[in-house]
């Protein structure tokens, strides 16, 4: 099985700086490619200099992490593209133990590692941790993270899960898989679009695994902060963008119209906290929702729905009201 570990930058010079090595010392039996958005720095410079063995990617624009990756992957001839952030520390053998499981189960079709926090190596990291889930209402968390609360990895993921998303921070995913499922969605532009596209591969009845023997270390927050309002506008938006396009029937319209009102209280609660910026975020995601509506909906026609896709019903309902901040206790 060939693999391709592909790295999207936009003006990261330093990140690559600092966390290339990592990935070119450990990812022996794959190939390396830095895919460039059209970035204004250094980066391919640097890269060309320090790092003769990585192959580079030249895309026209930056077409953020949708577009940029479709664009990126289409020329690739490898059977196993490995998406990986350029804020990522591999570690020895990461590659491996995803990659066997594949050789030997064809119904997978994505897998992530175990997400640690390169800031706080103990913790499990925001952007995947050990595998994602979502509630009903299209909210998004994981094992080992529910909203802010992160767990310490005591050993209590090292196994092989089924999961219903891998996070793009470090996504495995088939090539032929990929392109049957239709590639990334670029009107996502940036965030949750993994989700969307595990969903599909799923509705194709494909797998998606967690599996633990294998880690990385994430900065996270790296190219959009995590304080950031473009970060709130993209997840709120996209997130609902999810429901319309990929839960079936009715149940779509009353999961949005739940889901819109939670937001409201979100939106408010960051007004309260004295973060206005966050606040029209919110009501920014919303009007471009309905902006996107029309076309959203001729997409659901397109798409293979599927209604087996929450593991609990309210994931704010169980943190904020039960007070569950852990994952084996939902």
């Amino acid at each position: 099985m060939r693999v391709a570990v592909v790295i999207l930058n936009w003006n990261g010079q330093d990140l690559l700086e600092k966390f290339l090595p990592s990935v070119v010392n450990y990812s022996e039996d794959a190939t390396v490619y830095v895919a460039d958005n059209a970035s204004t720095d250094n980066s391919i410079a640097l890269v060309n200099k320090q790092f003769p063995t990585v192959k580079i990617i030249h895309n026209k624009t930056n077409g953020g992490y949708a577009k940029g990756y479709n664009d990126a992957l289409k020329n690739l001839t490898e059977d196993l593209f490995v998406l990986l952030n350029s804020d990522v520390e591999v570690t020895k053998n990461w590659l491996q133990p995803i990659v066997e499981i594949f050789k030997n189960d064809a119904t997978v079709v994505a897998a992530q590692p175990k997400i640690l926090d390169y800031k706080r190596k103990e913790k499990f990291e925001y952007a995947g941790a050990a595998g994602g889930f979502l509630d009903k209402y299209g909210y998004p968390f994981c094992r080992g993270r529910i909203f802010d609360t992160l767990e310490n990895d005591i050993g209590q993921y090292n196994d092989v899960a089924e999961i219903f998303w891998a996070s793009g921070a470090c996504l495995f995913v088939k090539a032929d898989a990929f392109w049957q499922a239709g590639a990334f969605d670029e009107d996502y532009f940036a965030h949750q679009e993994e989700i969307d596209l595990c969903w599909r591969l799923q509705s194709l009845g494909g797998k998606i695994l967690y599996v633990g023997a294998s880690s990385i270390y994430h900065v996270g927050g790296a190219t959009l902060a995590n304080i950031n309002p473009k970060k709130t506008f993209y997840n709120f938006r996209n997130s609902l963008l999810n429901l319309l396009k990929n839960v079936s029937g009715f149940k779509a319209f009353t999961a949005i119209f739940v889901r819109m009102a939670l937001d409201a209280i979100a939106a408010f609660q960051f007004l309260i906290q004295g973060k206005p910026k966050h606040f029209i975020a919110i009501l920014r995601a919303h009007f471009s929702f309905y902006s996107l509506i029309p076309k959203f909906y001729k997409k659901r026609k397109n798409t293979v729905k599927s209604d087996a896709y929450f593991y609990t019903k309210s994931i704010v309902f169980q943190y904020f009201i039960k007070k569950n901040r852990r994952f084996k206790n939902l």
